[in-house]
């Protein structure tokens, strides 16, 4: 019998160590890293005082990226202390992206004949619910501990619990709210945007294997790419926010 088209939603489970779940997208987060500190163990290695065109290449790269950093948040000591933050958060989502498009993602697995279905062995880091949502968390708790280290705790809430006059409370009581949804909106739009992708491609390859599935490889790339510049960005301009003084 011809089998149709499989979609997981969550990550699927390949086991467990010490009690904690082992599922394909974990597994392909490790190759992630694993591969971030190779490139950058062997690109560290291989620095020169006077730079081939390659480096300057980089080199120009990051100090325009740095230099963003330091016009957004007023300074250079507030870029040298957040540009490895959003710097990280990028390039790590946008690799995760990249190595979806990567042979043997969602093709290389077992049958498992408990579950009475194909486990692909490795699987794209960000469809899975719960790394987006980490990262989420890790932005949020940045940029309000930013906001309370800055401004202080006090001075700081004062931007959500705004005594002075009942519509300046009705409007902190509704940016309260909105700060806790970014948990929300930060997982949701990445996480929607590349399954939506993936499921995509994957239906496109099941009805036109030799058409489709190109042409939409190369906008999810464009798609990969403008996910991670819109994460690293936002987190950039919520920390801006977070330490602007508040405003009566």
């Amino acid at each position: 019998m011809e089998q149709g088209i499989h979609v997981a939603l969550s990550a699927e489970k390949l086991g467990e160590f010490l009690g904690l779940p082992i599922t394909n997208t974990l597994i392909t987060s490790w190759i992630v890293v694993a591969l971030l500190v190779a490139i950058a163990l062997i690109m560290g290695s291989r620095l020169k005082m006077i730079p081939g065109r390659f480096q300057t290449v980089l080199e120009w790269m990051f100090g325009f990226v740095y230099d963003y950093v330091a016009q957004t948040l007023g300074g250079r000591e507030m870029a040298r202390r957040f540009f490895p933050l959003i710097i990280t958060i990028f390039i790590f989502i946008f690799t995760s992206n990249m190595l979806e498009f990567t042979p043997g993602i969602g093709s290389v697995g077992f049958f498992s004949y408990e579950e009475g279905e194909f486990l692909p062995l490795f699987r794209s880091v960000n469809t899975d619910l719960n790394v987006t949502l980490a990262l989420a968390a890790i932005s949020f708790i940045v940029i309000e501990t930013t906001g309370v280290v800055v401004l202080g705790l006090r001075k700081y809430a004062g931007k959500f619990f705004n005594f002075h006059s009942p519509i300046g409370f009705i409007v902190g009581i509704i940016d309260l709210f909105s700060e806790m949804a970014r948990l929300i909106s930060f997982s949701f739009r990445l996480f929607g945007n590349v399954f939506a992708g993936e499921v995509l491609i994957l239906v496109a390859t099941y009805f036109a294997p030799y058409l489709a599935p190109v042409p939409l490889m190369m906008f999810e790339v464009f798609v990969g790419f403008i996910q991670a510049a819109i994460f690293a960005i936002l987190t950039l301009f919520f920390i801006k926010i977070a330490i602007m003084e508040p405003a009566h």
